[in-house]
């Protein structure tokens, strides 16, 4: 019997980027699994059912028995082969089950059976898991935060991309944060989010920094929440305002919310993708209604509806200049001028992208 070995070096992982094989069941890594991993499961999810079902009727030993019947001998040929393939690719791959107990241990043992060898988890996902949500816990100890603050379309997300010690929250969310933020790729689950940003934690405090800078966010980016105690340290910490004028908060914005959101949902839909894109808008522009008003609702509708008729006609998106402008001035700027007012405290400094580049190197 070969020596298979296991680890519970889970920050020499995060730090390697280290390539992992999940081998649960894709109803399992569907919840959320780790940066760097790939479902290669050895049991389907009908047949993780089945065998879950003999576990609680007959016990341990004759679930293991099914499971070797139900994964038969072509069935073993072709996930063993996945395995090889993934590790000839990835030799330092590791890979994990949910407890680093029986399905990883039978998959270590057929993979070494062909002559190749993994480390498996010691105590598998579940154990991972725990290490990173205790190292999010614990980072608010290891540096001081400063948040970018601005008005939507003031470039926050392109600063905090020229910084060495920022962190795009997101980006990890897959999302832009605001009403109009939803992507045409879904967010991730939250159990992948606060994964992969326990990675970006650990890997960034890896180099000792003083300070880490975030963009402003509030506790919730579309539908993911940051973690409770991460959100109550960067709410109060201290807040930097990169001030841009409309002319090019316009613009910054007319390139993310139509130009590269209209090759997204192209390269996502083909043909079909600008009526894809605009029923996204339009549902998007349902949801701040009552927050809008009555007769500026109508009007971004008027001046979006306008803007979508020139496209089809000429394939100019200039028009929608015009409702990114009504937009910002009519909906996101009041917003943002009233929490501005209640965190005006906060407020440590204010300027452009390069007065606030030379502001934290001093830092």
């Amino acid at each position: 019997m070969p020596i298979l070995n296991q680890s519970s070096d889970f920050r020499s992982i995060v730090l390697n980027h280290t390539a992992l094989i999940d081998v649960r069941a894709p109803a399992e890594y569907e919840k959320g699994a780790f940066p760097y991993a790939v479902n290669l499961p050895l049991m389907s999810n009908e047949e993780r059912h089945l065998v879950g079902i003999k576990y609680k009727q007959e016990g341990h030993e004759e679930a293991l028995k099914l499971g070797h019947t139900l994964v038969n001998s072509e069935t073993k040929t072709m996930r063993v082969k996945a395995w090889t393939d993934f590790i000839d690719e990835n030799p330092d791959a590791k890979l994990y089950c949910f407890r680093g107990g029986e399905r990883s241990k039978i998959s270590q043992e057929w993979i070494a059976e062909t002559q190749n060898e993994i480390v498996r988890l010691k105590g598998g996902y579940k154990a991972f898991r725990s290490y990173l949500m205790e190292e999010t816990e614990r980072s608010v100890e290891h540096f001081k935060a400063y948040i970018i603050g601005g008005r939507t379309g003031s470039g926050k997300t392109i600063l905090l991309n020229r910084l060495e010690n920022a962190i795009d929250l997101e980006a990890l969310a897959n999302h832009r944060g605001s009403s109009f933020g939803r992507k045409v790729i879904e967010q991730p689950t939250q159990i992948a989010f606060e994964n992969a940003l326990a990675y970006e934690l650990i890997q960034k405090l890896d180099k000792n920094p003083l300070t880490l800078v975030f963009e402003d966010e509030g506790k919730h980016i579309g539908r993911l929440h940051i973690p409770e105690t991460l959100a109550k340290y960067l709410s109060s910490a201290a807040l930097i305002i990169l001030e841009t004028s409309t002319k090019e908060r316009i613009e910054i914005t007319f390139d993310e919310y139509i130009v590269k959101a209209q090759e997204s949902y192209k390269e996502m839909y083909a043909e079909d993708f600008l009526e894809q894109w605009t029923q996204s808008i339009r549902l998007a522009m349902s949801r701040i209604k009552r927050r809008l008003g009555g007769e500026r609702y109508k009007v971004l509708c008027q001046i979006f509806d306008e803007a979508f008729n020139v496209q089809k006609k000429s394939a100019s998106l200039e028009k929608y200049k015009e409702w990114i402008s009504y937009l910002l001035v009519e909906y996101y700027d009041p917003m943002y001028d009233y929490q501005i007012e209640k965190n005006k405290a906060r407020i440590i400094f204010r300027g452009s992208t390069k007065e606030i580049e030379a502001f934290l190197k001093e830092k």
